[in-house]
């Protein structure tokens, strides 16, 4: 037989196998579909239906959307001199209902539908318990040599001055714009402690890029913000306990609860971890070699679960996160790799989703622009700006300060962002303010922090220089916690 016999009969047999086991039972699969289709049909009433996504599929393309948003609103406020957050916020006040809802709520209807809501909350709970993490870790690594008198004195200024005129303000509003269970002294006190905060992220992100951490307004605000934020939150847990109205017995019992749990984690807890092994240390760590995932893990897991503990004691689950950020070990290498490495990874993709929900919450276009609305917006921005500049100005001024430096150390001490949006949530969750007053505070709390880097130019600090601690450390990485010198190794 020919080679040209032995190939038509090889391509005949191939012809044969494609025919019986691929051609032959795809028609008889179709015969057997189109039969049952036509034997079971139904008439259909309306429009024939769409192709579309099911929830998992709709998550999906909302993370997308969200992250894509943070993202692009980050670059565009970094490309106008302001930090990323501030485009973040905005990009969630804008696909909530200030403006996506507003302009097409269709869209928003597809992107963010009703089952995919709590999934966004949940990532959006978790991003923030471990900002707050990150929160209680820069505030734990803040230290001060010298003028440690003076750096106090500011610290209660910035807090007291603008929490006292808060209250001030607060009376007039407490009939308008009381939230719909708000006690009438929860209402003051909350506006006053809102009004007090400083957002001590967003205050060492914009001494970076001002290149003014190691100067003395700079220093001096990282200091004051540590320490005001840091009673600013006990505070807004006190408030929450008076809000929710519990009985005397109760309220006692959760105190001592509370204080209980907040000895054992800046005592025991923070004792034994400052025994963390520096297995993690050295060469390793600075080339991000030997790294636990195990740890990371773990400590994620005690982040969570102190969140859930505080929550289970009548207090804020977000503090629960703050203790363990405080009682986090700041001179052990391998403890610090640890949380760094998982705050870096985990907390720019999460965080986003707290702005969106944040966005969903506040609805700016409901707003009525009229006189009493305008007036309170008016009132408030004023006492908040003049009350956290004037403060702890004249008290730097007092204390030995020239007013130049001083006005500064003020306009940053000004600066609310993220912290402040973190705050107004947890009120008007507690339904201690309405949402008008949210939208209000929100404004408030965006162009405070808007405003510092063009004050802060404005008083000819743009362009200062690195102190020779800077250049002697080696720091270029934007890490607050290392701001101030005088860190010890002990982890202490």
């Amino acid at each position: 037989m020919t080679s040209l016999t032995k190939g038509t009969m090889l391509g005949k047999w191939r012809l044969a196998a494609l025919a019986a086991t691929m051609i032959l039972p795809l028609a008889l699969i179709g015969i057997v579909a189109a039969r049952v289709t036509a034997e079971n049909a139904r008439p259909v009433s309306g429009s024939p239906p769409s192709l579309g996504l099911d929830t998992t599929g709709h998550f999906f393309v909302s993370a997308a959307v969200v992250l894509a948003a943070a993202q692009l609103g980050g670059v565009l406020a970094r490309r106008l001199g302001q930090p990323p957050v501030i485009g973040e916020i905005c990009a969630g006040l804008a696909m909530g209902p200030s403006l996506l809802g507003r302009a097409s709520p269709a869209a928003a209807d597809w992107l963010f539908p009703e089952p995919v809501l709590p999934m966004l909350n949940g990532l959006s709970q978790l991003g923030l318990v471990l900002f707050m993490f990150g929160v209680g870790r820069e505030l734990a690594g803040v230290r001060l040599k010298g003028a440690a008198k003076q750096a106090l004195l500011v610290s209660q200024a910035s807090v007291l001055v603008p929490f006292a005129a808060g209250t001030v303000a607060a009376l007039p509003l407490l009939d308008t714009l009381n939230g719909d269970d708000g006690h009438p002294l929860a209402f003051v006190l909350f506006l006053g402690c809102a009004l007090s905060i400083t957002a001590f992220p967003v205050l060492a992100r914009i001494l970076q890029d001002l290149r003014l951490t190691y100067t003395q307004p700079g220093q001096l605000s990282l200091f004051a913000a540590a320490v005001g934020d840091g009673g600013s939150w006990l505070v807004l847990a006190a408030i929450l306990t008076l809000a929710h109205g519990s009985d005397p017995a109760q309220l006692l019992i959760n105190t001592l609860l509370a204080v209980a749990v907040v000895a054992f984690f800046l005592g025991p807890l923070r004792q034994t971890l400052t025994r963390w092994p520096e297995r993690e240390s050295g060469e390793h760590v600075k080339h991000g070699e030997g790294f636990s995932t195990t740890a990371a893990v773990l400590l994620a897991v005690g982040v969570t679960a102190a969140s859930a503990l505080t929550a289970a004691v009548g207090v804020h689950q977000l503090i629960g996160a703050l203790l363990v950020g405080l009682a986090w070990p700041t001179g052990n290498r391998g403890a610090v790799a640890v949380a760094d490495r998982m705050a870096g990874a985990v907390t720019p993709l999460l965080l986003p989703f707290f702005f969106f929900s944040f966005g969903l919450t506040t609805d700016l276009g409901i707003l009525r622009w009229d006189g009493p609305l305008l007036l309170a917006l008016a009132a408030l921005l004023f006492t908040a700006v003049a009350a956290k500049i004037i403060g702890p100005s004249l008290c730097a001024v007092l204390t030995g300060m020239r007013w130049r430096p001083a006005l500064a150390l003020g306009v940053l001490l000004n600066s609310r962002g993220l912290t402040e949006l973190v705050v107004l949530q947890i009120g008007y969750q507690a339904k201690i303010i309405d949402q008008s007053l949210l939208g209000i505070l929100t404004i408030v709390a965006l162009v405070t922090t808007v405003m510092t880097s063009p004050l802060l130019r404005g008083l000819g600090f743009s362009s200062a220089q690195p102190s020779p601690a800077r250049s002697e450390r080696g720091d270029s990485a934007p890490v607050p916690r290392a701001a101030l010198p005088a860190r010890s190794n002990s982890g202490d």
